[in-house]
């Protein structure tokens, strides 16, 4: 049996990733609330393992690097991220990585998430890693596409457009809701458009 693999992403309206210095939105473009941290909370406490590209990798390790797991600041969800088993598709990056159980896949990324998918009992999740996933929806390994879309738009200050430069798909709404009453999750299968 093959793993299901997640593309999972934050995203502003109009598509955005994130936002550049100087912008002053925090952390959740400033829209979380209880029910968005719950219900991370809750798909992070599943047994899974996490793929990112290194960018992703360093930008999360860096981060969590600046807070103990314990301190206030750090939403749950993302320690439980952390204490996920976890692939990190790299040609630059060498063990030990600053992530307690993170190994290194050096090679094709198209190959190494076949393999994982082949390979795993658990299911596969990335959070952001965008050309990564752009790369691995294109070869047909994305089975869902999990979008959170937070109530902004950053024309001015986004930055890291989430699917520019990718394919174009289809999209088969599986799962949709929202949360706290603004934000929405969309859950999609992915299909190459012909």
């Amino acid at each position: 049996m093959t793993a299901t693999y997640t593309f999972d992403v934050f995203s502003s309206l109009d598509g955005f990733g994130a936002t550049g210095p100087g912008a002053d939105w925090g952390g959740y473009w400033g829209k979380q609330g209880p029910e968005l941290l719950e219900h991370r909370a809750a798909q992070y406490g599943e047994a899974q393992r996490m793929v990112f590209g290194a960018t992703s990798y360093r930008a999360f390790a860096e981060m969590l690097a600046s807070t103990p797991e314990d301190h206030e600041s750090r939403d749950p969800w993302v320690t439980r991220m952390r204490n996920l088993p976890a692939t990190v598709v790299s040609s630059t990056l060498r063990e030990p990585l600053d992530w307690p159980d993170a190994t290194v896949a050096s090679g094709d990324a198209v190959e190494i998430v076949a393999r994982l998918k082949q390979e795993s009992d658990v299911p596969l999740r990335s959070h952001g890693s965008l050309s990564l996933n752009r790369t691995l929806m294109a070869a047909g390994l994305v089975d869902r596409v999990q979008v959170t879309v937070f109530p902004v738009i950053t024309g001015r200050t986004g930055i890291d457009r989430i699917f520019e430069g990718a394919d174009d798909f289809d999209l088969e709404l599986i799962e949709a809701r929202t949360l706290d009453g603004r934000t929405q999750e969309l859950v999609y299968r992915p299909t190459l458009h012909p």
